[in-house]
């Protein structure tokens, strides 16, 4: 449901009994009944935010409040109360008081707004009665319009542009802000932001967007470049219109020729050259202002880029300010010194522990007397040869290949020395043996 002025009345706009409690005067005291005091606060305070969306306005007056709320003849008796009460919350804010607070001053009084901005009595005394007249503004919602507005700049064709004349904003900004009013409240909560600078030159508001990081005054460079600006627009507006006059022209002499006019179509197309001929000229003019344009571009992009190169010289003589060749080479030295030191540690480490006092010979040696004082003590080798073992058993071959060889030399015995020998001798399970005799037997000798 919607009035007159297009605002979105609340659904229970029709409940007699609800809005007759709603159109009543607050309790002079709060703490009387919280609850619907609080109720009742929070219902117009909505209602109000509501209205100024619905009509893409962000100041609000008593007087314009009573009048969309009006219901059966009647006004709510308490938006008095409920503006007095958005102040001390600062949901809204004197348009007086934010213009002055926005640096509105330097943009000339009474120049920019299209209501005058008034002072009223109860303002300057502080009385709690307000002015039907007095104008508000609701901050949350000039806040909105703010950031539409700058959007609706920077998706533009105009994005390029730091200067913007106020006429080709307002056209900008027709879809967004509802009025001028509406309009300006929205530049001044920019200009809060530190987004956008508002100046005046010979008595028309220039409008100038941040480009970089911070936003500076319109200066003189700035002025010239809007003034170029506006020179190139108007060369093109001419040069696109001499244009169209000169088709006009060259369409005019066809048809007379085609007509047999001869003489009035050579007229008619003399006209088509002389427009053809200051339309170049215009365009060479025009080609001229764009040059000196993107050579201030380039300018400037050149101051972006010497105050880098400053700014990098300063950080880089600070950092370098305890820096000098001499104690460069003093630290080179020491670095080579400490890492030869290094070297000669890891070179002790990797070669073991070793006593330079003991000769490697004289170990040896040691080791050699050790081994020698280790071996157990045995009898001494015989140096003749051992006759094997003879056991029992062995056969008489066996037994002749272990006796000793016969000697080849003549033996001088005598027939009775072999008998006696050979009564000596006995016969025994181990083998052969010698009898035991009295006396001693003499051994053959052999013959010398």
């Amino acid at each position: 449901m919607s009035d007159a002025t297009g605002t979105t009345l609340p659904p229970d706009w029709d409940d007699d009994e609800r809005m007759n409690f709603m159109f009543s005067d607050f309790k002079e005291n709060r703490d009387v009944n919280t609850t619907d005091w609080d109720s009742k606060m929070d219902f117009w305070t909505t209602a109000i935010l509501k209205s100024c969306r619905d009509r893409r306005t962000v100041c609000v007056s008593l007087q314009e409040l009573n009048g969309i709320f009006r219901r059966k003849e009647k006004s709510p008796l308490g938006l008095s109360t409920v503006l007095q009460s958005m102040i001390r919350c600062g949901k809204i804010q004197r348009e007086s008081e934010f213009a002055v607070d926005c640096g509105w001053v330097s943009w000339a009084v009474g120049l920019l707004l299209v209501k005058p901005l008034k002072w009223t009595f109860s303002s300057l005394v502080g009385s709690r009665r307000l002015s039907m007249e007095e104008s508000f503004v609701v901050i949350e919602l000039v806040k909105e319009k703010a950031a539409e507005l700058l959007q609706a700049y920077k998706s533009s064709e105009f994005a390029c542009r730091s200067l913007l004349s106020f006429h080709e904003l307002r056209v900008l900004s027709s879809k967004v802000c509802a009025d001028e009013s509406t309009l300006c409240m929205a530049l001044l909560q920019l200009q809060r932001e530190k987004q956008v600078m508002v100046s005046l030159h010979e008595g028309e508001k220039i409008v100038k967007f941040r480009q970089r990081l911070s936003i500076t005054p319109v200066n003189d460079v700035d002025i010239g470049v809007y003034q170029l600006q506006i020179s190139e627009k108007l060369l093109e507006e001419q040069v696109n219109k001499l244009g169209l006059e000169s088709d006009r022209c060259r369409e005019e002499a066809r048809a007379l020729l085609r007509q047999g006019k001869k003489s009035q179509a050579l007229k008619s197309l003399r006209g088509c050259k002389r427009l053809e001929k200051r339309a170049d000229n215009l365009l060479a003019s025009l080609e001229t202002i764009r040059g000196i344009l993107e050579r201030i571009a380039q300018s400037q992009t050149d101051k972006t880029v010497m105050q880098a190169y400053q700014a990098g010289v300063s950080a880089l003589r600070l950092s370098l300010k305890d820096v000098t060749v001499e104690r460069a080479e003093n630290l080179v030295d020491q670095i080579q010194e400490l890492c030869d030191t290094q070297d000669e540690v890891n070179q002790t480490l990797s070669s073991g522990v070793s006593s330079a006092d003991v000769d490697l010979d004289d170990l040896e040696e040691e080791l050699k007397a050790l081994l020698d004082e280790s071996k157990p003590d045995l009898p001494e080798v015989p140096k003749n040869p051992v006759r094997p073992y003879v056991g029992p058993g062995l056969s008489v071959d066996e037994l002749s290949s272990l006796l000793p060889a016969v000697p080849h030399c003549p033996v001088n015995v005598t027939t009775e020395q072999l008998e006696d020998e050979l009564s000596h001798l006995t016969l025994t399970d181990s083998g052969v043996g010698v009898k035991k005799a009295s006396s001693p037997a003499k051994r053959l000798e052999p013959l010398q």
